[in-house]
């Protein structure tokens, strides 16, 4: 054979090679691709669960919403001017029917990346009936432009509970690539996010998403080589996702929420009593949980905002305007991030760290004479008060600062009052299953030293005096906490010392339950309650702070019987603590001060406790007459007592 021969059998030996493995080995494969390449999945989303109340009513559900969109591909075909006029004509038209829309934002939607090219663009939503109608009547000035019905988020409550429930929105491309989607209860079918799918983005929206996320639709369509759908090939209808009940009772959150932002109104712009200083009371926070196993049943927190304008998207401006109202932030949850010197209320800690190391005996007196001296430094109580001999009990009832300011002097040199603190529940988040949650700080000598040495204009001393530790007594100066975590340390001394972590969600259930057809739910998962740790306090240390706590609200001078006067104490026992935290800040070297941040934090009913309380206003004066009106208020509800409004009137008793 030639050398030609040779070459023209090789190429022939080559040819067949190819061939066969083309039409034996990778057919498979390339059947899957060539039949991708003619028809396209396309993802339908599905209705998210609701969520519901302790007793069953909804907070959250879904509704229709009327949305205009324009197919791209046929928008596409038309030539310049014909686009112009489309979008100029479609956003004029919008704006008539009282959806104001630019045709700036028309443009953007065509040409958003993150829409299937597949699937119509959104370019309005909550359009009325009006504009269907009139579109419909005029599709030849519209091509390519429909009306199709969404399933959104509503708000039966409105505002309440906005900073619970949290909001959901678009998917953004980053979450896009690391969500872990869940997957469905009945199937196993991963719940698949698409770029133009929405994701809990706050609240319990986003801690519950994997269960409230519905099952999307799969519709396959059979596309010519235009990348045009021309038939239908399967269809699979989405399912809507698990409900969410929660913890949560809406009387009590409407109570408190009510509650707080009165007692705001009502010393906003006034002086505060005994100072110099102006009451902002710019915002707040309160938090109720059952003793009994960490259920919340309210968190409240002022200002706040309407979830309802965030469906279908926010603008830039007004989530600009939601995060500067008055000065603060209307989107900040403070009930959980909110961080707070615990003034006075921060005495439970240090009364058992003294009990527990025997730094006192709850028999030892104390000759108060209204001045506490060390090192040359003068410490007074509370508007120069003077109570003479007093024990742990009466120093407790009615807040003795220099009796703790010379607890924190004994306990100087260790770290007694912090880890007593720890114990309680403080320096460290609860673990609330909502997101977002601080963990506030107790300074150890360690950690102010360190704070130094990494930021030292902020922290200009290292050190730690005596001082901290006496200020750390009272709860001033090297302490913060949320108001959730104060609630869930006088829950704690409530219960016998147990810490719980704070559930706000309760159960998950199928999907639909009306408790109005059906008396019981099908349940899928019960969040159970959960133990974080024991207090690990003596119960004759425990007995002796509650003991002394008690007289706060029941004592002729205990600091706040001018506040609970009128409650009927009888039927429902009430064990507490006032708390008021100066508030220092430093303006062009100089160290200024503004309103005391006003405290207060109490359950009840005493000895069968199901019910504790906290609530923080800041910048409004004393705790007794200001966050403990509050919590007030919302005892006054769970046990069924005549409602006071936010008016009224309390004696002052200087903390």
């Amino acid at each position: 054979m030639s050398v030609l021969g040779f070459v023209v059998l090789g190429c022939f030996v080559a040819l067949f090679a190819r061939l066969w493995y083309l039409q034996v080995m990778a057919a498979p494969e390339l059947s899957i691709e060539a039949a991708a390449n003619r028809t396209r999945v396309v993802a339908e989303e599905a209705p998210r669960g609701r969520i519901l109340d302790v007793k069953g009513r909804v907070l959250v559900d879904n509704r229709t919403s009327l949305v205009v969109t324009v197919e791209r591909r046929a928008y596409s075909e038309l030539d310049d001017a014909e686009q112009t006029d489309l979008v100029s004509n479609l956003a004029e038209t919008l704006t008539r029917f009282g959806v104001p829309t630019k045709i700036a934002s028309v443009e953007r939607r065509l040409a958003d990346p993150q829409y299937d090219p597949v699937q119509p663009a959104p370019v309005a939503a909550d359009v009325p009936e009006e504009l269907e109608i009139y579109l419909a009547e005029h599709a030849r000035e519209f091509p390519g432009v429909e009306v199709r019905r969404e399933t959104v988020r509503t708000y039966p409550e409105g505002r309440l509970a906005a900073n619970i429930l949290g909001y959901v929105g678009r998917i953004s491309g980053e979450r896009l690539e690391t969500a872990e989607p869940g997957v469905d209860p009945d199937t196993g079918v991963e719940k698949t996010y698409q770029p133009s799918s929405n994701i809990g983005l706050a609240g319990i929206e986003a801690t519950y998403e994997a269960e409230l996320r519905g099952t999307p639709g799969i519709e396959v369509l059979e596309i010519d080589a235009d990348n045009r759908p021309v038939g239908q090939v399967s269809y699979q209808p989405p399912k809507p996702g698990s409900d969410i009940q929660l913890n949560i009772d809406i009387d009590v959150q409407r109570r408190s929420e009510q509650a707080l932002a009165d007692r705001l109104a009502y010393w906003r712009g006034k002086p505060q009593s005994g100072a110099d200083l102006r009451r902002n009371a710019p915002a707040g926070a309160a938090a109720v949980v059952d003793p009994q196993g960490g259920a919340v049943r309210a968190l409240a927190t002022y200002p706040s905002y309407d979830p309802a304008e965030f469906v279908g998207g926010i603008s830039q401006q007004r989530y600009d305007q939601l995060t500067d109202v008055g000065g603060v932030s209307a989107l900040v949850d403070r009930s959980i991030s909110g961080q707070y010197a615990p003034g006075s209320t921060f005495k439970l800690v240090t009364a058992d760290a003294a009990l527990t190391n025997g730094v006192y005996g709850p028999n030892d007196w104390y000759n108060d004479t209204g001045v506490f001296e060390i090192g040359g430094q003068e410490f007074t109580n509370a508007g120069g008060a003077v109570y003479g001999s007093v024990d742990m009990r009466r120093a407790l009832t009615v807040s003795v600062d220099t009796y703790f300011y010379s607890l924190g002097a004994r306990m100087d040199g260790t770290t007694q009052i912090q880890d007593a603190a720890a114990r309680w529940g403080f320096d460290a988040p609860t673990g609330v299953d909502l997101p977002g949650e601080s963990a506030g700080f107790v300074l150890t000598p360690d950690e102010k030293q360190a704070l130094h040495d990494q930021y030292p204009d902020a922290y200009p001393y290292g050190e730690w005096f005596t001082g901290d530790n006496v200020q750390l007594a009272i709860g001033q100066n090297v302490v913060v906490v949320t108001p959730l975590q104060l609630a869930n340390a006088y829950a704690a001394l409530a219960n016998g010392g147990t810490i719980y972590q704070p559930r706000v969600a309760w159960r998950v259930l199928r999907s639909g339950w009306n408790p109005l057809e059906t008396p019981e739910p099908e349940v899928l998962e019960v969040i159970e309650p959960s133990v974080v740790r024991t207090v690990d306090a003596d119960p004759e240390v425990l007995r002796i702070i509650e003991e002394g706590l008690a007289g706060v609200t029941t004592d002729s001078r205990g600091t706040a019987v001018g506040t609970f006067a009128g409650f009927d104490q009888g039927a429902f026992p009430v064990v507490g603590k006032t708390g008021t935290a100066e508030v220092t800040f430093f303006e062009d070297g100089v160290e200024k001060k503004r309103a005391d941040t006003s405290l207060f934090a109490a359950f009840g009913p005493r000895g069968d406790a199901k019910f504790a309380a906290a609530a923080v206003m800041e910048e409004s004066g004393f705790g007794g007459e200001g966050s403990g009106v509050v919590v007030r208020q919302i005892l006054e509800l769970v046990s069924g007592q005549e409602l006071t409004g936010g008016d009224i009137q309390t004696r002052t008793t200087g903390d």
